[in-house]
């Protein structure tokens, strides 16, 4: 039996993380030393099924829906339910519809029976994008609400600017919030608190309006007539919405107007429609608004851009993790080919309970705590959708929406893991199929649970399969292989790692003045084999290799567990 003292993978460096192994869809990269153990819920567009997948791209548990549609949000709580936006696409509503159509949101337990359901979907409201879970129970939902030309002049819109093309005509979409109170017992479901955005309209347009004002010095409003988008009806196309217990606040991502919204939670639905009451004392007016100053007439810069799922960081969370808390954001369109990920910290004082405006004016703040942009900035780009979760370790799990992909890095940037959806406009690709592009395997969002997450004690969590075709069975085994190897001395060191031409071997303790070397691919077979000095650093030529993994195996006595990690 062959002794081994050194075991590790190799990298060779490649354009793009998909090519280093070869594999085209699901699991493309994996380091199990640093990636974040968990189970990942994946619910594709185009397609009804919910996938619990291990973080060998395995799947371990699925609800099936052969009729709906991801509409798009979708949670799993500690009890196992499972809660999730449904949809039909365009099929779902002939009046209202753009990207992100939802229709109603329904709950299954573990075993997919539906145990209760809600749709808003009719000619002049359309349930859409995403739902937050409350720890009461009840269900937060961002609604579209039609208004019609008339309507939206009558509340001081520029005529000029009624241009949508939806299939109700012009007009708009504005968006309202509702707090669903579901009845597991009975099916039934009460609207317990509602916020409309059309209760909180300023303009300088018209001055015989009652809306009327000086837009600049009214930030905790919003301005009917601020347009990036002037084209279409859906006006602000809210695509998050979160809530923080402590603060009882709401969040919103409003991509159309470049920023992220705080409302005050704690009001009643009639101070919510006004501009008094509850723990901030404005009612149902804006309390916080960051990315974007010019869309109430503040000095600044803008710093968010179409941006996608902002959130206070706490999914799966310990409150004593020194990341609870911030704010997350997916800042999609920062340059005309790339995107970026965020953390911020505004400052809220819970004295005066009131975040603290800048002393230039607008909201901070003036800096992120953390950035994340891909080398080269184009490795990651999402013209909409996105998204990224904090996990427990520091490591983020970012979701590249429009391509399809999912990876996990370290804080400093470092990957760790990678996958890309293997649907094809909801139908299944086999390995190594390359005929992949944007939009046509994209994804909402992509969550990671721990394994210890109390919605698993007790489950069947055995592999299931793949979604993917003629799927790649032996890649996760043998990383998962390598890292288990004792780790003992001696030391050896091996850079640069990728390498494009020549890898440096270096040996800090060995007893034995010389050793083989040999380098297998993926598929086990030898690729390169060198006898070498223990002494000194020694050179081995890969040019002749192709992209892609290799394993270094070193012969001797000893045992030991590396892995190499991609920069």
């Amino acid at each position: 039996m062959r002794n081994l003292i050194y075991l590790f993978l190799l990298f060779v460096t490649f354009k793009s993380i998909a090519q280093s192994t070869g594999n085209t869809v699901g699991l493309t990269f994996y380091n199990p030393s640093l990636a974040t153990e968990g189970y990942n819920l994946h619910f594709p567009h185009n397609q009804g099924t919910a996938y619990l997948l291990n973080n060998c791209g395995q799947i371990v548990h699925r609800w099936t829906d052969n009729q709906f549609r991801p509409g798009n949000g979708i949670w799993l709580r500690e009890n196992g339910h499972l809660y999730a936006t449904k949809g039909r696409n365009a099929l779902s509503n002939s009046f209202i519809h753009a990207g992100g159509g939802g229709e109603k949101v329904e709950i299954r337990d573990w075993d997919n029976t539906i145990l209760w359901s809600y749709t808003i979907n009719d000619s002049t409201q359309r349930m859409h994008h995403d739902i937050e879970l409350m720890p009461n129970g009840n269900i937060l939902a961002i609604v579209w609400q039609y208004k019609t030309d008339a309507e939206a002049i009558a509340a001081g819109r520029n005529p000029a600017k009624l241009t949508g093309t939806g299939a109700l005509g012009n007009g708009l979409w504005p968006e309202k919030i509702v707090e669903l109170q579901p009845n597991l017992t009975n099916g039934t479901t009460s609207i317990v608190w509602q916020w409309n955005v059309w209760d909180h309209m300023i303009q300088d347009f018209d001055s015989t309006k009652s809306n009327y004002g000086n837009v600049a010095a009214s930030p905790h409003k919003i301005d009917i007539n601020y347009t990036l988008y002037d084209s279409t009806a859906d006006w602000q196309h809210a695509n998050s919405i979160d809530y923080n217990l402590t603060l009882d606040q709401i969040m919103l991502c409003v991509p159309t107007f470049n920023e992220i919204w705080i409302i005050d939670h704690s009001t009643t639905t009639q101070e919510a429609a006004g501009s008094t009451g509850g723990l901030v004392g404005k009612g149902g007016d804006l309390i916080y608004r960051f990315g974007n100053p010019s869309a109430y007439r503040a000095n600044g810069s803008t710093k968010l851009f179409y941006p996608h799922d902002a959130h206070w960081v706490d999914v799966a969370l310990p409150n004593t993790h020194p990341e609870f808390g911030k704010i997350a954001v997916f800042n999609n369109k920062v340059g005309v080919d790339y995107s970026e990920v965020h953390t911020l910290s505004p400052v809220f004082d819970t004295y005066l309970w009131e975040y603290t405006p800048l002393s230039g004016g607008g909201w901070g703040p003036s800096t992120f705590d953390w950035t994340y942009q891909a080398n080269p900035p184009q490795e990651m780009y999402s013209t909409g959708l996105g998204a990224i979760q904090i996990l427990p370790n520091g490591n983020r799990l970012i979701n590249e929406g429009r391509e399809g992909r999912a990876f996990e890095i370290t804080q400093s940037g470092q990957m760790v893991w990678e996958y890309i959806n293997p649907m094809r406009n909801g139908l299944p690709l086999s390995q190594y199929d390359t005929t992949l592009t944007p939009i046509v395997n994209q994804q909402f969002r992509f969550t990671k649970y721990p394994t210890t997450y109390p919605a698993f004690q007790g489950r069947d969590l055995s592999v299931k399969g793949y979604i993917e075709l003629n799927p790649d069975t032996v890649l996760c085994s043998t990383i998962v292989a390598i890292t288990e190897l004792d780790q003992k001395n001696p030391e050896i060191s091996v850079f640069p790692n990728p390498s494009s031409d020549v890898l440096h071997i270096q040996f800090e303790s060995l007893q034995s003045s010389t050793c083989q070397l040999e380098i297998y691919d993926m598929l086990g077979r030898s690729r390169l084999v060198k006898e070498m000095n223990t002494n000194d650093t020694q050179m081995i030529s890969v040019s002749d290799l192709e992209n892609g993994i290799y394993i270094l195996r070193v012969n001797n006595k000893y045992n030991k567990k590396v892995w190499i990690q991609r920069n």
